[in-house]
């Protein structure tokens, strides 16, 4: 059995989490550059959480501009064993209203500006991404979210786009319409990619702010509408989170769904053939198995 870390990721709106005993703001150095911000860490219901505003206390970085893989080398790091992600998204279902909460189990990356994998050039890996949320804390979610008193969907793919900007009226249609996507972010990938590649379960849920822009009755997006609906979200997205803990528990066995054990046989790069410089990069994301005899 393993200690319970949960960490929970928090995008546009959610910048803290109430009521962690203990509560400390620390600051994690990882081989890939500083994190968005320092992390918040503490206990709730005797369980360890961590923190992590994704944009930084502010919102001073970009979707493109979050160092996703020094947010996942960091939580790795701390001992976190879960991960959450909780951010702002558009929906392309009538039925997936502005409030609603989606429990994620599918993405589609349309992302293109970000660096994508903690491996490269002397020690290649490839990892399963066919399945990427963990089911286990997918379950978990949408139990808090319902006793929350939230209106809760499980299920739904997240077309990530690049951004900043939000979509063409034709790329909205083409999303929903040709492609099946339900919800619609800018920063889910290659944050889930990285969390598989560091073992780590992941989960996300996507907060519903508007329609995107396909809606004939809502027209374009209206960042005013967006803040003002944020903020209503962000109180039940903490809400949701203070209920993690007691689900969760203070242990956990091996995840009966192998995220703990991705890399098992995802490295195909010769250990005598590794850069030794990028393994000593991966020693809190892939130690357990570049450590292995």
């Amino acid at each position: 059995m393993t200690a319970t870390k949960i960490a929970v990721i928090g995008g546009s709106g959610l910048y803290q989490i109430d009521g962690l005993a203990d509560a400390d703001w620390v600051t994690v150095e990882t081989p890939w550059g500083a994190p968005s911000d320092q992390i918040l860490t503490g206990t709730l219901d005797g369980i360890q959480m961590a923190f992590l505003p994704r944009h930084g206390r502010g919102h001073v970085h970009s979707p493109t501009s979050v160092p996703y893989r020094a947010n996942i080398d960091a939580l790795k790091r701390l001992g976190c064993t879960d991960v959450i992600s909780v951010s702002a998204s558009g929906s392309f279902r009538e039925e997936m209203a502005p409030g609603d909460f989606v429990i994620v189990d599918q993405f589609i990356d349309r992302t293109f500006a970000r660096e994508k994998s903690f491996f490269g050039t002397g020690c290649v890996a490839h990892v399963s991404v066919a399945h990427p949320i963990c089911p286990r804390l997918g379950d978990a979610c949408e139990t808090a979210a319902k006793d929350a008193g939230v209106k809760v969907h499980r299920g739904g793919t997240y077309l990530a786009m690049e951004g900043p900007q939000f979509s063409t009226l034709a790329e909205s249609k083409m999303y929903r319409e040709s492609w099946g996507a339900d919800v619609i972010g800018m920063t889910n990938m290659p944050e889930a990619k990285l969390a598989r590649e560091a073992e780590l379960c992941y989960a996300s849920i996507a907060m519903i702010t508007d329609y995107d822009s396909w809606h004939p009755d809502h027209g374009e997006v209206d960042v005013a509408q967006i803040i003002a609906t944020l903020m209503g979200n962000a109180d039940k997205g903490r809400d949701l989170v203070s209920r993690l803990p007691k689900l969760l528990g203070t242990e956990r066995a091996p995840c009966p769904h192998g995220c703990d054990r991705a890399l098992e046989y995802a490295v195909l790069t010769a250990p005598e053939a590794r850069d030794p410089a990028l393994v000593a990069k991966l020693d809190a994301v892939a130690g357990r198995v570049l450590s292995a005899p």
